[in-house]
Parts: C-alpha cells; sequence; structure tokens
C-alpha cells in the first residue's frame, strides 16, 4: 500500500515540532507538502523532509491537492475552522491542532461538513498521550484510587517577561491567551476522565505588563459524576504546583513535572530514531497511595505517536478517528462560557 500523503499547512512550532516528526515516524503516512510563506521555515522543512512539496499559501495547496490525503492544520487559531473547511472542501481528510475552533458554532460548522463530505476529520490533542495521564487514567480505570474525588491538573510556567506575538497580543475572537492554549488540554483531559459538565467557575487575569489576553487562570469543573476537576493554567508561575494530584476515597496519585515528549520533540529527536520513547526514569513517577502509605508507582511511557497511528488506521481501515472532534466541541462550549 502507498504512503498516504500529508500536507502540513504552517510550519511554526506546532507544524514542525509537534506535527511533522510524528508524521514522519508513522510508515503509512509521508510529509508530503508544507504551507509557510518563510523562506527559512521553507528551507528547514526541506532539509528535515527531503522531497517535500513546498508552497507559500494554502491557496497553492488547494488549488493542486495531487498526492495529498490528509491536511494538518498548524496555523493560528482563528484560522483553524475556515482552513479546515476549506481542506475538506478539497477532498481532503482533516486534523486540526488545538483549539479546534474559536468558537463551538465553528466547530460544529466543521463537523457537518466532514460528515455530509465523509471524510475523516480529528483534533489534535496530543496531551491524552502523556505519561502523567496515560498513568492516572489506568489508575482510575482499575478502581485503585477508589472512587474519585477531586482531580487537580495544572500547566504552568515562569515566563515573566511577555514574548509578544497574537497569543499575549490577541483577543478572544482570535483565541489569544492562556486559556485557549492550554486550558483546551486541561478540559479535554478533565472530560475525558470524568464525562460532562454541569457547573462552571473560573477566574481569568492578565498579570504582565503590555499583555493584553489572559496570562494566568484557574477553571473549577463540577462533573455530571459529581467529581470536581480544579483547572490551573499560568505564564506567572514562579513555582510549579504538582502536575496532577488526584485525590480517591482509598488513594491519591500525586506527579510533578512534564511529560519527556515535548521536549524530546524540541531537542530534534523522532520516535523512530530506535531509542526508546516517553520513558520516564524512576526518580521521575509519581507517588501513589495515603498519607502514611505513599510509594512511587511506574509511569506508563508516553505515546504521541498513537495519534498519527490512530489517524492512519482510520484512513486505511475506517476505523474511528484518535480523537472525536465532537469532544473539542464540548470543550469549546466551555472555553466559551469562561471568556465571556
Amino acid at each position: 500500500m502507498r504512503e498516504l500523503g500529508v500536507a502540513v499547512i504552517g510550519y511554526g512550532l506546532a507544524g514542525a515540532v509537534f506535527h511533522a516528526p510524528l508524521i514522519a515516524a508513522e510508515p503509512r503516512l509521508r510529509v508530503a507538502a508544507v504551507v509557510t510563506s518563510s523562506a527559512e521555515r521553507a528551507e528547514q522543512a526541506r532539509a528535515e523532509h527531503p522531497g517535500v512539496r513546498v508552497v507559500r499559501t494554502a491557496d497553492e495547496l488547494f488549488a493542486d491537492p495531487a498526492g495529498i490525503d490528509l491536511a494538518v492544520i498548524a496555523t493560528p487559531n482563528r484560522t483553524h475552522a475556515p482552513l479546515a473547511l476549506r481542506a475538506l472542501a478539497a477532498g481532503l481528510a482533516v486534523v486540526v491542532d488545538k483549539p479546534f475552533a474559536v468558537t463551538s458554532a465553528e466547530a460544529e460548522q466543521v463537523v457537518a461538513a466532514a460528515e455530509q463530505a465523509g471524510l475523516a476529520l480529528s483534533v489534535f490533542q496530543n496531551r491524552r498521550w502523556d505519561s502523567d495521564f496515560r498513568t492516572a487514567r489506568a489508575l482510575i480505570e482499575d478502581g485503585r484510587l477508589g472512587s474519585v474525588r477531586r482531580f487537580e491538573s495544572r500547566f504552568e510556567r515562569w515566563r515573566p517577561v511577555p514574548k509578544g506575538g497574537w497569543r499575549e497580543l490577541g483577543s478572544a475572537a482570535e483565541g489569544a491567551g492562556i486559556l485557549f492554549d492550554l486550558g483546551s488540554h486541561l478540559i479535554d483531559q478533565a472530560l475525558t476522565l470524568f464525562g460532562p459538565v454541569v457547573d462552571v467557575y473560573s477566574e481569568r487575569d492578565h498579570r504582565r505588563p503590555g499583555v493584553q489576553a489572559d496570562d494566568d487562570a484557574f477553571l473549577a469543573l463540577t462533573h455530571a459524576n459529581g467529581v470536581r476537576s480544579h483547572l490551573w493554567m499560568s505564564a506567572v508561575a514562579p513555582q510549579l504546583g504538582p502536575r496532577l494530584r488526584i485525590l480517591g476515597s482509598e488513594n491519591a496519585y500525586v506527579t510533578y513535572g512534564l511529560d519527556p515528549q515535548e521536549a524530546a520533540l524540541r531537542a530534534g529527536r523522532r520516535p523512530d530514531d530506535g531509542k526508546p520513547w516517553g520513558t520516564v526514569e524512576r526518580e521521575h513517577w509519581g507517588l501513589f497511595g495515603t498519607e502514611d502509605d505513599t510509594r512511587p508507582i511506574p509511569s506508563e511511557p508516553g505515546d504521541y505517536p498513537a495519534f498519527y497511528r490512530g489517524m492512519a488506521d482510520a484512513l486505511c481501515d475506517g476505523t474511528p478517528v484518535p480523537v472525536d472532534p465532537r469532544d473539542a466541541v464540548e470543550t469549546l462550549k466551555i472555553l466559551e462560557q469562561v471568556a465571556r
């Protein structure tokens, strides 16, 4: 069977670091085209993916999509839905980076277009394959925590000096701010574990001078099953809290630090380089148990490659996509409720 051609639209951090290496590591997929207006990024794409076709605009790609089976949208948030609709109209399956869109109405329009066209559509919620999340999910599903009462999850950073750019200077209409950036991951994880939400409380601030979008936020979600999720996202945390803290009726699970896959990708590693991927060293394992009986518990390896493995399965065998886009619509409804 021939390799499926993938077009990566946008070759900044998302396209070049998070998507293209994972696509290239999947034997059934090939980075066949890259869309970027940057001469420097075009040169980078050609060096990293020999034989790739590079075009300056999405217009050029959609005018001649020959050899392309899947379009990956890795552009600024406000362009996600419009580009996804154009890719579907061109007959291409689509992966959209998070957030899926800037409104749930836009997202529902994309879902409807994919269903009408009979094309695969998914959203890149790679944090479902973080080591800590995979470990937590296994503990919950195995019942080892007992009945979960509270789920605490954080993505915190210490960036006292703003970088500038649309994420910090843009508006909610552009999907700017830390809520849309990191909140998309945190909400998705909470919904994946504990299901629908019946109540939302939020706090949002912009703490750094000159920053117009939120850079510090907290969400409290009450799930229909009674679990409460407390979610923090911040660019102004001088000391970082636990990545995950899950309190159950019998045990708790607490872990610090980030999954190693992002750092590996940023350093230029690929999952297919023959070395162990996503492995967490013992000193970074989370703690499991109770106050008087706490012990390190082995971490499940992180597995970002599972996303594009799942997309290849969906395209080749008709299996469900790795992330149902309707899940992302529900995440957006919560983001909209908070961002009003």
